[in-house]
């Protein structure tokens, strides 16, 4: 039996208006209550209901920790307590400028309400080993300084790049000079090159000096400060989990790191963003490159290549998800968030949104950092978000592929925005906002209605008359959201709607004066989109089935395949078609069809009398034949090359008792 739940409202003292019904329907409460200041004169209402045995559910983000520290003081006074849960609907719905239409603020909390009973998806986590074995690679003052900082808690080694002098060196940890060559791993197996590495030779009276030097040389470590200075050792380094790179343009940078660095030991639980499905990988097949679309946007360099498939090091992997968001196969899925997760709230939130106005709502995708904070930002200190705006949080907006995109489209949503926190994030998803883009001008709809905005652009109003169609069931994979929703776009797009290049749709185009129906691209096309012909030389195609890997185009030994990246939605796409095909040539012996007539062709007239073992001979006769009847003709013809005298009369026990 469900727990009855308890829903708490707070006007936030009069600041922000409810229709408790919708919110209660929304959050399936058992009961509602309503009042003015929960953080303050009214924090006894809390209390009292959280030493309940129900469910308690409280609309206030803001102050989620607070209602956490209530919770366990009234556990410990009575022994028990209600089960919590906080939502935050005053930021991102409550404050809004658009006051004179209350309905539209009541149905995206009614919308956003419904989304958070959704069940939370759960990712699963390994455990990571950390020593405290520091190494400190930089120059001589800024190292020694930083492992002063660190040492009572880390072992700490010191590689230093320049010749400044060691006066005083400490038994509490180890230098060496030497350049840094090479750096890989994560916070527990970092692995680090060095090139002219010379270990300290403390005793003696006098400057210490250093020893021989040898020319490579490796360490391991678990954690890797960085002082040089230059590049980090790592890109997207912010994400690199045991690695520290200090600015040396920011003031207090050694004391910030060292803070951070001296809790780096112990046991540490990674999650495991993703979920890797090696046999649908088709980013190589029998050495032909193939598919590297993860490969090339990995920010981490997390993804590397392991034969016909790639391979994630979870240590690595920040979770960002844009391997998953441009994978055309889904070999790579999130554990986190994953997309049927998110195709389900932004169904669950749509359908709420238009129960309550009748009309479409827009949809910004945004981070729970930076991006939930700029929405806070400006709730509280300007006009607040778009009523008509219904936000998504993810960890990363990386994870917002073309195919969230379209379903978001598919959903009823009249507009889909990507809110970035900075460039970086903003290349990150230019690829993939200009595919759906491609998509929606090939429906004759304008591409603008997916863009990626700044914090700034939140607030304006968005005009929804005559642009969206009605929704779509959003069931099944990436794919086939894709497909579906832009048929439902399209108005009669009798053409495929031509896309960018790279794009994980589209067709293929043969050169039929260079293919010899070798069908290698048959064999190793890695989703079965190449097929052949069961009776005859034939490929055939399937271009639902094409993720536009390559491997066909780069197996093919004429150069005769060509990509052509679009979307047909017609029934034609569902379905094989013949590419290219030719008759089979019949053997003159027994009719039986074998090979390609014009290869076959192409063979007598390249070797008749023009070869010495095909000049004023029957050989050329053998070409013409199936295996069978060649093998017969050389080993039983009158002129057989192959022919062996008559094998002799078997003898008996008669013909030795008579001789």
């Amino acid at each position: 039996m469900t727990a009855p739940k308890t829903l708490l409202l707070c006007t936030c003292d009069k600041t922000q208006s409810f229709s408790p019904e919708a919110l209660q329907t929304a959050a399936a409460a058992e009961q509602v209550i309503v009042v003015d200041q929960l953080c303050g004169t009214d924090m006894k209402t809390a209390v009292e209901h959280m030493g309940g045995s129900g469910e308690l559910l409280v609309a206030c983000g803001q102050q989620a920790a607070l209602f956490e520290r209530l919770k366990e003081d009234v556990h410990t006074e009575i022994q028990h307590s209600a089960e919590l849960n906080t939502i935050d609907i005053r930021d991102r719905a409550g404050w809004s400028a658009s006051s004179a239409k209350p309905r539209r603020i009541h149905a995206k909390q009614a919308a956003l309400m419904a989304a958070a009973q959704l069940p939370a998806s759960m990712a699963p986590a390994k455990t990571i080993q950390s020593s405290g074995v520091c190494c400190i690679v930089g120059p001589t003052e800024q190292a020694v300084r930083m492992a002063e900082l660190v040492q009572d808690d880390l072992g700490v080694t010191c590689i230093v790049n320049d010749a400044g002098p060691i006066q005083l060196p400490s038994a509490n940890y180890d230098m060496a000079r030497g350049r840094l060559t090479g750096a890989r791993g994560a916070l527990g197996n970092f692995e680090l090159e060095f090139a002219q590495l010379q270990t300290l030779n403390p005793a003696g009276r006098g400057a210490p000096g250093y020893g021989e030097a040898k020319a490579t040389a490796r360490s391991e470590c678990d954690v890797f400060i960085d002082l040089r200075g230059g590049a980090p050792a790592f890109p997207s380094y912010q994400k690199r989990n045991g690695y520290f790179w200090a600015d040396p343009a920011r003031a207090g940078e050694l004391e910030r790191i060292a803070l951070t660095a001296r809790e780096r030991v112990g046991e540490f639980e990674k999650t495991v963003y993703f979920n890797l499905e090696t046999s649908l990988c088709a980013h190589s097949r029998a050495n032909q490159p193939g598919c590297t679309r993860c490969l090339d946007v990995c920010p981490t360099e997390a993804i590397f290549s392991f034969g016909e498939h790639v391979q994630i090091d979870s240590d690595i992997c920040a979770g960002c998800g844009s391997c998953a968001a441009v994978c055309p196969t889904s070999a790579v899925t999130m554990n986190e968030t994953p997309f049927e997760a998110l195709t389900q709230a932004m169904a669950v939130m749509a359908r709420v949104y238009r129960e309550h106005t009748d009309e479409a709502p827009r949809l910004v995708f945004h981070t729970l950092g930076a991006g939930a904070d700029n929405i806070a930002f400006l709730a509280r200190y300007y006009d607040g978000l778009a009523d008509d705006l219904i936000p998504l949080g993810l960890e990363h907006v990386d994870r917002v592929g073309h195919a969230e995109i379209m379903a978001a489209f598919g959903a009823g949503y009249a507009e889909v925005l990507v809110l970035a926190d900075n460039e970086i994030d903003r290349r990150a998803v230019t690829a993939e906002v200009e595919l759906a883009q491609a998509m929606l001008k090939g429906t004759q709809n304008s591409p603008g209605r997916v863009r990626v905005i700044a914090a700034e652009e939140l607030g304006a109003a968005g005009d929804n008359a005559g642009r969206v169609s009605d929704p779509v069931l959003l069931v099944g994979g990436r794919r086939d959201i894709t497909r579906v929703t832009v048929g439902a776009m399209a108005d009669k797009v009798e053409a495929p709607i031509p896309l960018p290049k790279g794009a994980p749709y589209g067709a293929i185009e043969i050169n039929s004066d260079k293919c010899t129906l070798c069908l290698a691209c048959v064999s190793l096309c890695p989703t079965g989109a190449l097929g052949d012909h069961p009776d005859r030389p034939e490929v055939q195609f399937t271009e639902n089935a094409c993720v536009q890997c390559g491997v066909c185009e780069s197996t093919c030994p004429e150069t005769a395949i060509t990509l052509i990246p679009q979307l047909d939605l017609s029934k034609d796409a569902l379905s094989a078609r013949a590419l290219h095909g030719e008759e089979p040539f019949e053997c003159i012996k027994c009719g039986t069809p074998f090979g390609v007539a014009s290869t076959i062709n192409r063979i007598v007239e390249k070797l008749e009398n023009l070869h010495w073992m095909y000049t004023n001979s029957d050989n050329v006769q053998l070409i013409k034949m199936c295996d069978d009847c060649r093998v017969k003709a050389q080993f039983h013809g009158d002129n057989a090359s192959m022919a062996a005298s008559g094998r002799p009369r078997v003898r008996t026990s008669d013909d030795y008792l008579d001789s």
